[in-house]
């Protein structure tokens, strides 16, 4: 007799994120200059009816139900550019710079220096000190700003983003974006396949039942210590096991979301999608939004990091589908 195993091997260790920002670890190989990640707000999951217009479907060319997640993007500013070089130790910071205007509310993240006429001119010339420089690699320092968004929320988030292309034309372009602001529509495009990086749900402290899917012990006997727990925890010399399902952290952890796709890119200026009253737990969106196919992990108002596929199908995708129905019922606030 054999049954499966409770729980996948690939996610240990099963502990806290260390921060409620997601870290991209790994970027893919784009050889368009652009940028790689667009980040924002998680708002909610709702329901559309789109026209299938994949030839493979079954369903071709009829009406059908899928459920989305929205998200919304503000746009992301740019504030630094940061050069590296490699090194037998891995990437190895060569140099850096911060543009000089900054957004008041990124102090309650990070001191900033004081404007000045001599920081302008310091900034010019380490501007013409970095174009000449050879990079392996060049990324951006982003920030959000959530205060044009619904959350209500000041605190920006700060985080890199790598540029796609060779390392002299990415730095280039990294330095004309240096102050400026980046919209999601620079990044991405509707019917584009994305990965979704975030931090899950926390769920706290929970038992081997909820946390590994073991089957819960017959109730038939007053010797059993127990019915929600493992029979077996193995053998105890040399040591238990550390595949032995037990007690422990569940949630807050980070995951990755491979190929999800972008069924529309939309504006509030042009195209008002709130309910009544807003969203339930988060508001009003004010700016641009993104609808993605299916669900996307965390809870509402979670940052949400979307990156270029870094394994995508071999078969290029049909254009986006035609949303027939948008809908928000049960995202009343």
């Amino acid at each position: 007799m054999s049954r499966p195993r409770r729980g996948s091997m690939g996610y240990y260790p099963r502990v806290r994120a260390k921060s409620i920002v997601a870290r991209v670890r790994s970027w893919p190989a784009v050889d368009e200059i652009r940028l790689l990640l667009f980040a924002g707000y998680k708002v909610g999951m709702a329901h559309i009816f789109y026209v299938e217009n994949d030839p493979h479907s079954p369903l071709y060319g009829r009406e059908v139900f899928c459920p989305v997640t929205i998200v919304e993007c503000p746009p992301l500013r740019i504030v630094g550019v940061r050069v590296y070089k490699n090194s037998p130790y891995g990437l190895k910071t060569l140099t850096e710079i911060w543009t000089p205007n900054f957004e008041e509310y990124l102090r309650r993240k990070v001191t900033l220096p004081k404007v000045s006429k001599e920081a302008e001119e310091k900034f010019k010339a380490k501007i013409e000190e970095i174009k000449g420089m050879e990079a392996d690699e060049v990324r951006v320092i982003a920030h959000t700003q959530p205060w044009l968004s619904g959350l209500g929320k000041k605190t920006p988030e700060i985080f890199e983003i790598a540029i796609g292309g060779s390392p002299n034309n990415a730095l280039n372009y990294a330095l004309s974006l240096l102050g400026k602001e980046v919209n999601i529509t620079d990044v991405f495009k509707e019917g584009q396949l994305i990965d979704v990086i975030s931090i899950t749900k926390g769920k706290g402290f929970q038992g081997v039942i909820k946390r590994f899917g073991v089957k819960i012990l017959p109730r038939w006997h007053k010797h059993r210590k127990g019915h929600r727990r493992i029979g077996s925890i193995g053998p105890t010399k040399p040591a238990v096991m550390f595949t032995t399902p037990r007690p422990g952290q569940m949630g807050f952890h980070q995951r990755t979301e491979y190929n999800k796709r972008i069924l529309k890119i939309g504006d509030i200026s042009k195209e008002n999608i709130n309910p009544k009253g807003g969203f339930k737990h988060y508001g009003i969106i004010r700016t641009q939004y993104v609808i993605i196919e299916g669900s996307v992990p965390g809870p509402v108002k979670r940052l949400i990091k979307m990156r270029y596929p870094i394994r995508p199908p071999k078969e290029a995708l049909p254009e986006p589908p035609k949303i027939t129905y948008i809908s928000t019922i049960g995202m009343l606030g």
